[in-house]
């Protein structure tokens, strides 16, 4: 087994954050738009590539928000995600060509079925992965301090 690094983007334009929509037999559930880093590119190289493939768009790339662990035994999706262990990086992040150039994703993942702004107030209302991600941002738009590692969560 190995541990896998993910950069991810927080994408916030005034009181919205856009996330990528994706359906399985549950429902709709939402991700912060990123993915795996490949080997010889940097996280930001990834993020960039992972953004334009899932949103439609180059980001620009701003501070280091927070860093999760994820191993996938000790949280509720043991039974398929028994084997992971992925560090993700989550960055604060800017639409290059701003919130109206909709276009269409390059290479969106398998679950995926769109994107969508959503309003942080509203953020604890969704299903959204990781869950307890929420929170914290909601905390940084208010100004709050949150610790940059967050460890195993989900």
């Amino acid at each position: 087994m190995y541990i896998r690094n993910s950069a991810k983007a927080i994408i916030i334009n005034e009181d919205k954050i856009l996330l990528t929509k994706n359906q399985d037999n549950e429902g709709y559930f939402y991700l912060y738009p990123g993915g795996g880093q490949e080997y010889r590119e940097t996280l930001h190289d990834a993020l960039i590539r992972e953004c334009i493939e899932e949103v439609g768009q180059k980001v620009e790339i701003e501070e280091l928000l927070h860093i999760r662990e994820y191993i996938g035994k000790n949280h509720e999706h043991a039974s398929f995600d028994f084997n992971i262990h992925q560090v993700e990086y989550y960055f604060v992040c800017h639409l290059m060509d701003g919130i109206n150039n909709h276009k269409k994703p390059t290479n969106p993942d398998s679950h995926q079925v769109g994107i969508e702004w959503i309003c942080v107030r509203d953020l604890l209302q969704y299903r959204i992965y990781p869950k307890e991600l929420s929170k914290y941002i909601i905390k940084y738009l208010l100004d709050e301090k949150s610790p940059i590692y967050l460890g195993d969560i989900n």
